[in-house]
C-alpha cells in the first residue's frame, strides 16, 4: 500500500503550472536577446537555475531563478565605472526589461532583477561567462563588486546523482520541500538537495529507485538530517563546492518527523496519517479511505480552511507562537515541557496567543488558524479551523471551551506568498 501512497504523492507534489512558468521565462529571454544580442531566440543565452533549474521544485514555487549570460563587452563597459558599476547594470537591464513589463513593478538591487508575476516571481541573475564555464554576477552591495557563482556544476552533479539513483534523488529532495512547508522549516533549497544529496551519496540502500522502499527511506533521511551536527552552520553544496548556510534550527522538527516515520512504520494500518502529519495534506489517503470518506454523510460541518489553498507557501523565515494562560504562572510551552508533555489547560480559561518570535522583515500580513478536532468538537459543531487576519496585534484571544485538543496556526504572508508558519498544539480538559 505504501508503495502507491508514495507514487501519487510524488505526482500531487509536482509543479502544476510549467507552462506559465516556461511562458515567462521565454517572454524574459526574448527580450533581454533583442537588446543584447540582436537575436529574437526565446531560449539562447538563459539558463534556468535555482530549485526549479535543478528539477527539485514542487507546485506552489514563488521563486523563480534564472540567470543570462550578457556579451563580454557589457562587462566590460560597467566594470570601466568608477563606482558601482554593479549597480548600474541591474538598473540597466531592469529599464530593458521595463520596455516589456509595463505595468509591473520591477526591481533590481543586490544581485537580481525582479519581475513579478500573479502566481510566482522571477529573479534574474545577469551573469558573464567566464573561461571555466562559471558566473560572474554583479553585488551592488556596499559599493560593488563582481562575484562568481557555479549553477550549473550544481544542477550537473544533481543530475547525475538521480541517474544513478533511478530518479530518487529528485523525489526524495521533492519529498522534503513538502516537509519544510507543512512544519514551517526555514530551510532553503540548496541546503536541502545538499541533505538529500549527501544522504544518498553515502548508501546504494535506495538506488534501484522502487516506491516500495520510501517509506525506509524518508526514515533514514530524517535519521541523517537529525545526526547533523546542531553547531554546524554551513556545507558544500554538490557540484559547486559552493558554501550553503543554515537559516534557521531544523533539528527539533527534523526529529518529530523521525518519530512520525517510526510509528507509521510501527501501524501500517493507519501509516497514512502519520505520513500526512509528515508531509501535510498533499500526502494522499489509500484508495479505500477516500472512497470511504466519499460516500460517508457527516453529522458536522468539516469547516477547516487551509493555507496552501489561499497562497503558495514556500517556507524561508522562523515564526513560534505562545500562548498566554489565565490563572498559570508561565507560557504554555514551558508548562508543557514541565509537565514532560503532560499537561492541559482546564476549561473557561482565557488563552491569548501571541507571535514570540519572527524574523520576516516588514511589511507583512499575519493570519490566524483556531482548530478544534475530536468527537466533542464535532458535536458541538466546533471543527471551525477558518483563516482570519490578525487584528494588528500579532494576537489572537480565545476561550478554552471544551475537552480535547485543539491546534492554533500563524501565517506569515509577504508579497501574496506564505514565508512562515508556526503551530502550537493546545490540550483542554
Amino acid at each position: 500500500m505504501s508503495a502507491d501512497l508514495f507514487k501519487r504523492f510524488r505526482s500531487i507534489i509536482s509543479v502544476q503550472n510549467s507552462d506559465e512558468i516556461s511562458k515567462a521565462y521565454n517572454d524574459i529571454t526574448q527580450c533581454l536577446n533583442q537588446y543584447y544580442w540582436n537575436s529574437d531566440s526565446k531560449t539562447a543565452n538563459s539558463r534556468q537555475v535555482g530549485s526549479y533549474g535543478r528539477q527539485t521544485a514542487i507546485h506552489g514555487i514563488s521563486d523563480l531563478d534564472m540567470a543570462f549570460v550578457l556579451p563580454y563587452e557589457v562587462y566590460q563597459r560597467f566594470n570601466a565605472y568608477e563606482s558601482n558599476g554593479q549597480s548600474a547594470l541591474l538598473q540597466e537591464v531592469k529599464r530593458v526589461l521595463k520596455e516589456l513589463y509595463k505595468w509591473k513593478e520591477i526591481s533590481g538591487d543586490g544581485q537580481v532583477v525582479c519581475i513579478p508575476f500573479r502566481r510566482f516571481e522571477v529573479e534574474l541573475l545577469p551573469v558573464f561567462l567566464d573561461t571555466n564555464g562559471d558566473y560572474i554576477y554583479a553585488d551592488s552591495n556596499n559599493g560593488g563588486r563582481w562575484k562568481t557563482t557555479k549553477p550549473i556544476k550544481e544542477i550537473d552533479a544533481i543530475t547525475e546523482l538521480n541517474k544513478n539513483t533511478n530518479r530518487t534523488l529528485k523525489r526524495l529532495c521533492k519529498m522534503v520541500r513538502s516537509w519544510k512547508n507543512t512544519q514551517g522549516v526555514n530551510m532553503g533549497g540548496l541546503l536541502i538537495d545538499t541533505f538529500c544529496y549527501n544522504f544518498l551519496n553515502q548508501t546504494k540502500d535506495y538506488d534501484s529507485g522502487s516506491y516500495g522502499l520510501y517509506k525506509y527511506m524518508v526514515r533514514d533521511f530524517f535519521a541523517f538530517l537529525v545526526s547533523q551536527d546542531e553547531s554546524q552552520t554551513q556545507w558544500r553544496a554538490p557540484g559547486s563546492n559552493q558554501l550553503v548556510v543554515k537559516k534557521g534550527a531544523f533539528h527539533p522538527k527534523a526529529k518529530k518527523a523521525l518519530r512520525r516515520c517510526v510509528e507509521a512504520l510501527e501501524d501500517e494500518t493507519n501509516s497514512h496519517k502519520k505520513w500526512k502529519r509528515v508531509f501535510g495534506r498533499d500526502f494522499p489517503k489509500p484508495v479505500i479511505a477516500e472512497a470511504v470518506a466519499k460516500s460517508f454523510i457527516s453529522t458536522f460541518r468539516d469547516t477547516e480552511e487551509f493555507i496552501e489553498d489561499q497562497y503558495p507557501v514556500d517556507i524561508r523565515y522562523d515564526l513560534t507562537i505562545n500562548c498566554e494562560v489565565q490563572n498559570e504562572s508561565s507560557f504554555l510551552r514551558a508548562l508543557m515541557r514541565r509537565a514532560n508533555l503532560g499537561f492541559q489547560i482546564p476549561k473557561q480559561r482565557r488563552l491569548r496567543f501571541f507571535v514570540e518570535n519572527i524574523n520576516v522583515k516588514g511589511p507583512f500580513d499575519l493570519k490566524w488558524k483556531v482548530l478544534n478536532i475530536g468527537p466533542v468538537a464535532e458535536e458541538k459543531d466546533q471543527i471551525r479551523g477558518q483563516i482570519h487576519d490578525d487584528e494588528g496585534k500579532a494576537q489572537r484571544i480565545e476561550t478554552s471551551s471544551f475537552n480535547g485538543d485543539h491546534f492554533v496556526e500563524c501565517y506569515a504572508i509577504k508579497n501574496g506568498v506564505c514565508v512562515a508558519r508556526g503551530a502550537i498544539k493546545v490540550p483542554i480538559f
